[in-house]
This record gives C-alpha cells, structure tokens and sequence, in this order.
C-alpha cells in the first residue's frame, strides 16, 4: 500500500518535476517531465478515461486494497501511467542515471497497482505504454519549440549583425 500511494495524485513524479524546475542545473529535464506528466494528464484523464469508462469488477474490490479508494475510471492505470511519463522524460532529457532510478520506482508502483487488486494487467500494460508514449510527445514538443526558438534566435543575430 505505502508503495501504490507514492503514486497516488502522481505526487511522487510531481514534487521530483518540481525540484528539477528549481535547480538551475536540472530545469531542463524538469520542463520534460512537467510536459510528459501534462500529457499523461489530458491523454488518460481527459480523453481514455471517458471514452473507455471501464468500471472496476467485483473481482478487484475483494484485495488486499485496505484503505485505497476504488472508486472511478480504470483504464488506463494512471498510477502506472505518469510513472512511465516520468520515466521516460528524464531518459530523453538525457538523465539516464536517474530514469534508471525511477524505473525502478515506476516498476513497483505498476506491480504494486496488480497487486493491490486495484487494476487489472491490461490497465497497467496501457498505463505503461501511454506513459512511454507521453516522454516521447514531451520530447517532440520541446525539440520542435527549440527549432522554433532556435529559427528566432538565428534571424534576430543575422538582423543585429548585419546593421
């Protein structure tokens, strides 16, 4: 239980993003993980969640869930899914250290999600999935806005320089 409660409101990933946003030295890889959990957010919150409106079974209430809410929409795992968002940000950061440590935290929160009788394994598997996919849009988003940003940067030298 006190594992699966780390990811509980994905708190664990948010104070992480947090903490990297506010040392000069790691903000890049906190504005990976701040779009990747952002990303996570809207896809499974906002739009699987609804659409696939998978209500817990019977089944999965009678577990060892002591105490953990089990109450709304369970496809995708959003426990599993923002652990893997995380995860993946900081591997395309180029953090791979500390996405080694957090798969780690990723891979117990996930099984801790099975274990708990909280979510079924196709809830977990679409959690992890989606969360892999969601460093990888954060990814393409902040390397698409630094081609942006770069293209300004390249005409405003190019205009100084050539007055």
């Amino acid at each position: 239980v006190a594992i699966t409660k780390l990811g509980d409101a994905g708190i664990v990933w948010i104070i992480l993003t947090v903490i990297l946003l506010l040392i000069p030295k790691t903000r890049k890889s906190g504005v990976y993980m701040a779009v990747a959990l952002i990303a996570d957010l809207i896809i499974c919150n906002v739009i699987l969640k609804p659409i696939v409106a998978r209500i817990r079974h019977k089944a999965l209430t009678d577990g060892p869930a002591v105490g953990h809410t089990i109450e709304g929409l369970f496809f995708p795992s959003g426990h599993t899914a923002a652990s893997f968002a995380s995860v993946s940000a900081l591997y395309f950061a180029g953090r791979k250290r500390m996405a080694a440590g957090a798969l780690i935290v990723s891979v117990l929160i996930a099984f801790s999600r099975m274990y708990l009788y909280v979510h079924y394994p196709a809830d977990v598997l679409g959690g992890l999935i989606i969360g892999l996919l969601c460093g990888w849009i954060a990814d393409m988003i902040i390397q698409k806005v630094r081609k942006k940003d770069q293209g300004k940067v390249d005409r405003f030298c190019t205009k100084s320089d050539s007055s």
